[in-house]
Formats: structure tokens, sequence, C-alpha cells
């Protein structure tokens, strides 16, 4: 009976502690995705865009929004990425980050916009923002 007792503490032991896995009372980091979205003047009207994404953790992913492609150099802190296809405003990518309560220090920043015939557009009017 003395030894059935005993398993009975430490399954109790070990079962309370499976609630609280983190040590730091769930302020660690939340790992998950962030979007990027651009605002054009010309919807519909742009075939590629060429920004950077800075942050203080480097990205862990990249994915492109619905009908466009991006392409990327391996992720870092500071990463450049271009992105093709007809745009519009809304999202152009979403990007995988350590931690999204770190939403708010990542930025986006627009560096070039090309029309569908490779024409460089002025950069007036456009911007990105990232959110969660």
């Amino acid at each position: 009976m003395t030894r059935l007792r005993g398993w009975l503490l430490v399954a109790l032991a070990l079962g309370g502690g499976a609630g609280s896995c983190s040590s730091d009372g769930g302020t660690g980091p939340v790992a998950g995705v962030l979007t990027v979205s651009l605002a054009t003047p010309n919807p519909g009207a742009d075939g590629a865009i060429l920004f950077r994404v800075s942050g203080p953790q480097a990205l862990t992913s990249v994915a492109a929004g619905a009908g466009l492609r991006v392409f990327a150099p391996p992720l870092s802190l500071s990463t450049r990425l271009a992105v093709t296809g007809t745009l519009t405003n809304g999202a152009l990518v979403t990007i995988g980050v350590a931690d999204t309560r770190s939403a708010g220090q990542y930025t986006a920043t627009v560096q070039s916009v090309a029309a569908p015939d490779f024409q460089l557009r002025s950069l007036t009017g456009y911007s990105l923002t990232v959110s969660p």
C-alpha cells in the first residue's frame, strides 16, 4: 500500500506540472505569422515590388499572397523580398516570426515598384504595413 501511495504522489506531482510546461508563467515567445500588406495608388496595374522587412529577430519563413510569387535570399534580421504578379491593395506576403508579440517592431519599406512592362514607378503613394 505504501508503494501504491508513493506512485500516486509521483503521478500527481507530474500531472500538476503538466499544465504549466513553461517556467516563465506564459510570457515566453509566441511563434506565428504576420502579414505584410500593400497600399498602392495603382491597384491591379503594378507587376512587381521590391521591399525590405526588418525586425528584432530573423524571419523564420515567407509565403506569397494569393496569385503572387515571392523571391527571397536566406532570411535574416533585414531581408529584401521581391514579389511579382498583379499587385493590388492588401496582403503581399506572410512572414514567420519567432515572437508575434513583437509585431510592432517589424517594419517593411518599399524600395522599388515596376509596372507589368518593367517600367519603374515613382514610390509616391505606396506604403507597407506589418500586422498580426
